[in-house]
């Protein structure tokens, strides 16, 4: 090849590149220090309540405090709004009115896994057991066999809140569903990939020591109420005010020899809600305020109170947009938005349900979306041209190793975030987010340069 082609190659042509192989020594190194920050943030935060009241406890540490209508805040000022200990909003006030525009990232702090139905517990052949109902698209099968640890809480009648956390502690017991021995799984086999395991088999073997007693029956079950009673003051009534989930009890680790990756359970979409955060934690006196909202709900379609189709984050620009005089109706249509959501990486294994040119892969930076949805791009924000240009001119000033990705081949699939919901308040939105592999399983595995890529670019678009 010549160097006039060459040249123009170089000129003309897009070609993505393996970002590790652009990274100097010092952002390899920075890299590494930012995720070791990620991992205990993932181990600490494996439910949208735990994930929240992480976030807080970091923010409270870097000077956020609670926003409090009728105080006045000035350019600098960091404060925070929390929705019912489920969503969260960080904002740091910006030396322009808030109706020039305000920076938001939005990004969910729920994942897919197992809840306890409302009426969990029971005995069946002397053995205890809590039946689920699961969270979030998941393939049912990868949850069996499989060391549980169970999250959450008792709201009791006299309105306290008791806080469960069992089986993250190497001494604590973990929980487990079973699975059919291969031996005698000759009509089980017969079952469709999604039937393999159904919703009502996802049973949780919680114990199987008998209280010490002749005298009546669920002696299993009763000895379980008995503990839990003991340690909590609960009793199986409270379970109908109970929020409790099940979640992989493994740790946060690297993957590979060269520890260029992170496997963890919960990665959706806390591999951004994380980014987001510590963006916002280092933001000091931006031009335009700059929100980080942490939600919960996306997995299930952004409903309810703490979802992103609530009314929360609209009142978040409100209250911030009275302090200041400002019309939030003017903010909103100013504003510019990071939905700050993951998006499928390519496995090589599975490469058939990608389009390679408009697929994203791990250690290429962080992904830029512009639509998500399926098929002929239904349920999603499909974002400006001129919007476009103006995040990608933002990544290439900064030096911010990224790529563009779509979520698989066109009629494979699809699925959607919250930025349809923020582009309904007129706001300019484009996700932007990290590569997956094992998405919604388990156990998901990221690619540290594109987490600590996603939190640069965070942090450049809230400054």
């Amino acid at each position: 090849m010549s160097d006039a082609v060459k040249e123009l190659r170089e000129k003309l042509f897009y070609e993505k590149k393996n970002g590790l192989l652009k990274a100097d020594e010092a952002t390899l190194d920075s890299m590494q220090k930012y995720c070791e920050g990620y991992k205990a943030y993932l181990d600490a935060a494996k439910t949208e309540r735990e994930a929240v009241a992480t976030a807080i406890d970091l923010a409270e540490k870097k000077g956020f405090v609670p926003f409090v209508i009728g105080k006045q805040y000035n350019a600098g000022d960091k404060v925070y709004f929390n929705n019912r200990g489920k969503t969260v909003a960080f904002a740091v006030i910006g030396k322009e009115l808030s109706d020039k525009g305000i920076n938001i990232t939005a990004a969910h702090v729920d994942s897919p896994r197992l809840d306890l139905k409302p009426n969990p517990l029971y005995e069946e052949l002397e053995l205890a057991l809590f039946k689920t109902h699961y969270y979030g698209g998941i393939k049912k099968y990868q949850w069996t066999a499989l060391p549980l640890a169970l999250h959450g809480v008792f709201a009791k009648k006299d309105g306290s809140i008791v806080e469960v956390n069992i089986g993250e502690d190497d001494a604590d017991p973990k929980f487990v569903i079973n699975d059919l021995l291969p031996h005698l799984a000759r009509e089980q086999n017969k079952r469709t990939l999604s039937e393999g395991i159904r919703g009502e088999e996802l049973n949780v073997l919680i114990g199987s020591m008998p209280f010490k007693s002749d005298e009546g029956s669920e002696l299993v079950k009763l000895n379980i109420l008995k503990i839990l009673n003991e340690k909590y003051g609960v009793t199986e009534e409270d379970f109908l005010s109970a929020e409790l989930e099940l979640v992989p009890a493994a740790k946060a680790c690297d993957i590979g020899f060269d520890r260029s990756l992170i496997g963890a359970y919960g990665q959706d979409d806390r591999v951004c809600a994380y980014p987001a955060l510590t963006a916002i934690l280092e933001v000091e006196a931006p031009e335009k305020t700059a929100i980080a909202i942490l939600t919960d709900k996306e997995e299930i379609g952004s409903m309810g109170n703490t979802g992103l189709q609530s009314d929360f984050l609209p009142h978040v620009v409100h209250d911030i947009c009275v302090m200041q005089g400002c019309d939030e109706t003017v903010a909103l249509r100013n504003s510019k938005c990071l939905s700050a959501d993951v998006n499928a990486g390519t496995d090589p294994t599975f490469q058939d349900v990608m389009e390679r040119r408009n697929a994203s892969f791990l250690n290429y930076g962080v992904v830029v979306t512009k639509y998500t949805g399926g098929g002929g791009k239904g349920s999603t924000s499909d974002a400006s041209a001129e919007y476009v240009a103006e995040v990608r001119a933002m990544l290439d000033k900064a030096g911010i190793i990224w790529q563009t990705g779509e979520l698989g081949k066109v009629d494979a699939g699809g699925g959607g975030t919250v930025a349809m919901y923020v582009a309904n308040l007129g706001v300019d939105v484009i996700d932007l987010g990290v590569p997956v592999l094992s998405m919604h399983a388990p156990y998901e595995t990221t690619s540290k340069l594109d987490v600590y890529m996603c939190y640069r670019a965070m942090y450049e678009f809230m400054k």
